[in-house]
């Protein structure tokens, strides 16, 4: 065997006709390198064209033969649309998915097509111009620019074009607003069955409010309301057993609906009642008023109180059914305050004047599977993910009074004479004495209402799940995750209520117990 004069290069010895000659103990750790080294040169050697089958050397390569032959500059495109590095990452991505032509890009109207999240992900693996560095691509002078265009230029008719797309986006924007608002007609005519008296109805304010008094436009919302005994008697007890508070004096009904406290109240002797509804109710009450001929005492208007003009400077009483459930779910109290601080006469009262909330523990296994093991298995489909969703949400219902597992705690007490607005967002730590040895799933809410001011014969009435039932019943937050409780133990915690920034009639309500914290939603 003739010898190798070779010279060595690493651990490979290069025979002097080319051939190679390897050290027996690391030839094959060579050629796995040699073989990486190849793989890796022909890498670098396959970037495909953005718009055909050619395969290019660089990034540099590509983006010259898409400019040259494909008439797409990336450069003018990057400026145009103001693409930083996510931005250029999902243009490639687009045109690698969806294969677009050039022609494509001079059509965009509106949104950019490649916004998508689902464009961050590399339509080609290793895609070389993925890690291009659009920043000096920007940055290099020698962009070329159709039309003799210089940067500058270019940059103008980049802000020419945004400011186009804002025009459109606004313009969409516009009509599906009108869209919007003529669908919100339509549902309202079309669950109103009276025709709307012609001059009497002030134009609709395009607000989240509209939603709220046209449901209260609707006659079964009042019914419920006037068939619940212990809400309507306990409002009748109090005016007729206190008739000296009206006695000759001029009462606000503030929400009067169909009216039903006004003629209370004119019954026990009130001079003037003025009540105030923005609700379409107002023109049934009316016609109540009528019918019952005290429409020479009673007074109705339609609006907001914060807006109407009352025939009065002042008056000597309010009285208003403003509650909701948790008590403060759909914020009416706030006009109800508003009322008071505008129109109220010194030494005036408002009705009812006290009010609490209150917080007891609940145990009711039974109901709390129900509510989340039925996404385990609906109809043969697995729904478990619905779980995170569902329990944030608050539930109003009635609970059996059986369930109810610790004394209830007042966690914020209102006086309707001196609270402020800002007052009915707050946060109060609490404690549940626990009264039975079980497993706590849910802490439930509910409030009472007092008539104290002045009376002679005070007048209470409770939505307690011990009393008897309410429309309002009480509002439920579940534990995700329930616990063992024992009897006397105290369960400490903090409850933080406030009003949803997007729809300020709405609360979000946070409960901290037992090293759990939970945020809810009542809408």
């Amino acid at each position: 065997m003739s010898s190798c004069a070779a010279e060595t290069v690493g651990e490979v010895e290069v025979g002097a006709a080319g051939e190679s000659c390897l050290p027996d103990s690391d030839t094959e750790e060579a050629w796995e390198e040699m073989e990486e080294e190849d793989e890796e040169r022909e890498l670098v050697l396959r970037i495909p064209c953005l718009f055909c089958d050619r395969i290019f050397n660089s990034a540099e390569d590509v983006f010259c033969h898409c400019t040259a032959d494909h008439g797409f500059d990336i450069g003018v495109v990057s400026h145009k649309y103001g693409l930083n590095f996510y931005g250029y990452i999902k243009l490639i991505n687009f045109i690698r998915l969806e294969k677009p032509a050039v022609e494509y890009f001079d059509s965009i109207t509106g949104l950019i097509p490649w916004e998508e999240e689902k464009y961050l992900n590399p339509a080609l693996a290793d895609d070389l111009l993925l890690q291009y560095d659009i920043e000096d691509l920007l940055e290099s002078t020698s962009i070329s620019y159709p039309n003799g265009l210089t940067e500058a230029s270019s940059l103008l008719e980049s802000m020419k074009h945004a400011q186009e797309r804002a025009e459109r986006a606004e313009a969409a924007l516009i009509r599906a607003h009108e869209d919007l608002q003529k669908m919100r007609q339509y549902a309202q005519d079309f669950v109103m069955s009276t025709e709307v008296r012609s001059g009497n109805v002030a134009d609709l304010r395009e607000d989240e409010d509209d939603v709220y008094f046209s449901s209260y436009g609707h006659y079964g919302i009042h019914e419920e309301m006037i068939k619940d005994k212990v809400r309507t008697e306990s409002y009748r007890d109090f005016i007729y057993q206190n008739s000296h508070i009206f006695k000759d004096k001029v009462v606000l009904d503030v929400g009067c609906g169909t009216g039903i406290l006004s003629m209370f109240a004119a019954r026990s002797g009130a001079k003037k009642v003025i009540g105030v509804d923005q609700s379409e109710i107002i023109y049934q009450a009316m016609d109540i008023i009528r019918l019952n001929g005290l429409d020479d005492t009673i007074c109705l208007i339609k609006g907001r109180i914060e807006e109407v003009d009352l025939p009065v400077e002042k008056v000597d009483v309010i009285i208003s059914e403003w509650m909701g459930y948790f008590l403060l779910f759909e914020s009416m109290l706030d006009s109800v305050i508003y009322a008071r601080d505008k129109f109220l006469a010194k030494g005036g009262s408002v009705y009812p004047d006290i009010c609490t909330v209150s917080l007891v523990a609940v145990c009711d296994i039974s109901k709390h599977a129900d509510r989340l093991a039925f996404w385990d298995d609906v109809y043969g489909f697995n729904m478990s993910c619905m779980k995170k969703a569902v329990i944030p949400e608050a539930v109003v219902e009635v609970l059996d009074s059986s369930t109810l597992v610790s004394e209830a705690c007042v966690i914020k007490r209102v006086d309707c004479h001196d609270i402020s607005v800002s007052e009915l967002e707050f946060s109060s730590d609490f404690t549940l004495t626990v009264t039975k040895t079980s497993v706590c799933t849910a802490i439930a809410g509910y409030f009472d209402v007092y008539f104290n001011k002045n009376c002679n014969n005070r007048v209470f009435f409770s939505t307690s799940p011990c009393c008897t039932k309410t429309h309002w019943k009480q509002t439920v937050f579940f534990l995700e995750k329930p616990f063992a409780v024992e009897e006397g133990q105290e369960l400490k915690g903090k409850i933080t209520v406030h009003k949803n920034r997007k729809d300020p009639r709405s609360l979000i309500i946070t409960i901290s117990v037992s090293n759990v914290k939970q945020t809810y939603n009542l809408q």
